[in-house]
């Protein structure tokens, strides 16, 4: 027992941050697995013929799987142990990656995705978890997490670049076989490496709490994708609605059992909340910039897929750059200050986008940057904060609200800005496309720039180039004003920042600085 608290007082040293860059593989391969069919899809149609439906199952079925069981997850490797969870999850992943690149049908390779989001949602929490355990020292712990964030969103740009140089060269399957061996590499390390952590005394499982967390997740997250692909709707609205209800459910019961799977400890203190709150708008901004900056590269500067998806990785250079800087910033000022103005940095990438036109690459990929380093800075120190003032023994279920508020956040993003940006094109093109169009093919281009490309193409030269410049400018002037929107809304979390954790202090740390042992329940449970 002393050793084990020696453990819990040491600063980390080198097996622990070489288990640490053993844990950024699942966490690369997670968030890669986002974008990785980006490229497969014209292959995938060709091989395995899939319905439209089916084609969006593909495509979907992992991020729901991923987001309805994050919650689920968390609270059960706070209870079977966090290193035994990665260990099945990364088996679990591993085994639907094969299933995914050899299925022989659309259905096999929905339901191989589907186990690839079950995989996933194992692994995300997981493996943040681990790092609020195995470093106990503050700096320590602020700059492994300010890596693990820049990871992350490296990890999703990266998926589709390597998704296109590995379609040049194999199969579409072979996007999939890539998670192999990274999986092998995962469970022959990590019993070597990673020391096991589990609350010592969780309770019993609340099994119904696992339908309604999911029933809860899942109809908020499908009803907000589906405004932001068909605009307001009965069926996005109902799905948000009910969503909200059963939610209402599930955080009575989480209030009222002793055993519940989000513990009241982790709400405590205020910090944990905002937190959340925080974590959530940030995911709003850089999943609602993503929306428009990606169709920019594509469909505004008429750049093919694999070339828009190098151009992307451009701003993430910056963005690699700003986790360590802000990590290194809050451990030398009021961590408030430098999270707000995280925020408004990011502000102001709304502000350049919102001055890009129709031919402004680099102005383009400059807000990008400017966006991410913002974002990078408020996403690794608000999780920091936020893992600090949870009870080591929750840090599972933890990561899992925090990583469920950016599910819910980059939806919301994506669903609000992008119907901000949908109505100013709808009307733009109501009022400018040039005259000569035919009714039906009007209607095309009034739906999606696009569609309004297809359209283009079919029509005479000169009237195809007109149509295609008024949508191009329709677009641009949507992109605009929706920028404006969520930079607004960026400056607003930047106050509720500055307000809500000035002076802030996680009640760990401060119960750290004066039992030198640490928190005892959150000792390593086995043998190293």
């Amino acid at each position: 027992m002393t050793e084990l608290r020696h453990f819990a007082a040491s600063r980390a040293g080198r097996r622990e941050w070489t288990a640490f860059v053993v844990l950024l593989l699942p966490l690369l391969l997670v968030s890669m697995d986002v974008s990785v069919l980006y490229f497969a899809v014209p292959a995938i149609s060709r091989e395995l013929d899939p319905s439209s439906t089916q084609q969006l199952w593909i495509f979907d079925i992992y991020a729901f799987a991923l987001a309805g069981l994050l919650i689920t997850m968390g609270s059960l490797g706070d209870r079977i142990g966090r290193r035994r969870l990665l260990l099945i999850g990364a088996t679990a992943f591993g085994i639907a990656s094969i299933g995914a690149a050899y299925a022989q049908s659309a259905e096999m390779l929905i339901a191989a995705r589907a186990l690839l989001g079950i995989g996933g949602a194992t692994l995300m929490p997981t493996t943040m978890a681990l790092v609020r355990n195995m470093f106990r020292d503050d700096r320590q712990r602020s700059r492994a997490i300010g890596i693990w964030s820049g990871a992350m969103a490296g990890g999703i740009a990266l998926g589709s670049v390597m998704s296109g140089v590995m379609l040049n060269h194999f199969w579409w399957g072979s996007v999939f076989l890539v998670n192999v061996p990274a999986m092998l590499l995962l469970l022959v390390l990590v019993p070597l490496l990673v020391p096991e952590f589990k609350d010592p005394s969780p309770g019993r499982f609340d099994l119904l709490s696992v339908p309604l967390s999911m029933a809860t997740v899942l109809p908020v997250v499908y009803g907000l994708k589906e405004f932001a692909a068909e605009g307001p709707n009965a069926v996005a609205v109902l799905c948000v609605v009910a969503g909200i209800a059963v939610g209402a459910v599930f955080v009575r019961r989480q209030r009222t059992r002793s055993d519940a799977m989000i513990s009241k400890d982790l709400f405590t203190h205020r910090i944990f909340g905002t937190g959340i709150a925080l974590n959530t708008v940030a995911a709003f901004a850089v999943m609602g910039s993503a929306y428009f900056t990606t169709q920019y590269l594509q469909s505004v500067l008429g750049m093919g897929t694999l070339e828009a998806a190098l151009w992307s990785l451009a701003p993430s250079l910056a963005i690699g750059v700003a986790a360590p800087v802000a990590t290194t910033l809050g451990g030398r000022t009021d961590r408030a200050h430098v999270i707000a103005g995280g925020f408004v940095v990011a502000a102001a990438g709304f502000a350049v986008l919102a001055c890009s036109g129709t031919d402004s690459l680099w102005l383009l990929l400059a807000g990008a940057a400017v966006i991410g380093c913002g974002i990078v800075t408020v996403m690794a120190l608000v999780s920091d904060l936020a893992l600090a003032g949870a009870p080591a023994e929750k840090a599972g279920s933890a990561a899992s609200l925090l990583e469920t508020g950016q599910e819910f956040g980059g939806a919301l993003g994506m669903a609000l800005l992008g119907s901000i940006g949908t109505a100013v094109y709808r009307q733009d093109i109501a009022d400018s496309a040039p005259k000569g169009v035919p009714a039906d093919a009007l209607d095309a281009v009034r739906e999606t720039l696009g569609g309004a490309a297809a359209v283009a193409g079919q029509l005479p030269d000169g009237l195809g180039e007109s149509v295609l410049a008024v949508a191009r400018d329709a677009f641009v002037h949507g992109m605009q004003l929706a920028a404006v929107g969520a930079g607004v809304v960026l400056v607003a979390a930047a106050v509720l920042a500055a307000t809500l954790l000035r002076n802030a202090t996680p009640p760990q740390t401060v119960r750290a600085a004066h039992d030198p042992a640490g928190d005892g329940a959150a000792e390593p449970a086995g043998a190293r």
